[in-house]
């Protein structure tokens, strides 16, 4: 009886928190770039609200915000297609990189990689340029796209693993509560 309990509250946990704050079928199926996908946007799989399609979708997105590329959305859907994760948090985690938060995450992530390899991390001014890309990327490439990489996992790692903490923490609280509450309702009735 307390295991169906638990399962009963697993399955109605954090819902209302996150259609509150993840974009609606309608406005992904509406992206152009996500066009192509056609008959794969309406895959129930990709719409679920439940503790494993939305930890795999912090785990994409959390991925893919990495990926120095402007088709981040693009691989983010795609990823999320494949895993059978939350479509719409997929993309929409991937939305935290943007023009004010891409150079400070960006050398960061140099900055490990630079660590990593034992280099010593170069000042650099980020510009979002073909350019910028061309001169003062090509010295340091290595260092970068390592850091990416480590950053990238482990974002995505402790973003898989942090939801699947929380929404047990939040399972359980609820299940306590209902307890008490029962307990003390017996105790009344008695």
């Amino acid at each position: 009886m307390e295991r169906e309990n638990i399962r009963i509250y697993a399955t109605t946990m954090p819902r209302q928190f996150f259609k509150k704050f993840s974009p609606s079928a309608d406005t992904i199926k509406e992206q152009k770039c996500l066009g192509f996908l056609g008959k794969h946007l309406h895959s129930p799989m990709l719409w679920h609200l439940n503790r494993r399609s939305v930890s795999m979708a912090f785990a994409v997105g959390l991925f893919m915000m990495w990926i120095p590329f402007p088709p981040q959305m693009l691989f983010a859907a795609l990823l999320a297609i494949l895993l059978c994760a939350n479509l719409p948090i997929s993309v929409a985690l991937v939305w935290i990189t943007n023009p004010i938060t891409i150079p400070p995450m960006f050398y960061f992530a140099y900055k490990v990689g630079a660590l990593i390899l034992g280099h010593q991390p170069v000042p650099m001014k980020f510009e979002l340029t073909w350019e910028w890309l061309t001169t003062s990327l090509a010295l340091s490439w290595q260092p970068f796209l390592l850091g990416l990489f480590i950053v990238a996992v482990i974002s995505s790692a402790l973003g898989y693993f942090g939801i699947q903490l929380l929404w047990r923490i939040h399972i359980m609280r609820r299940f306590n509560a209902r307890k008490l509450r029962r307990q003390k309702q017996e105790k009344i009735d008695d």
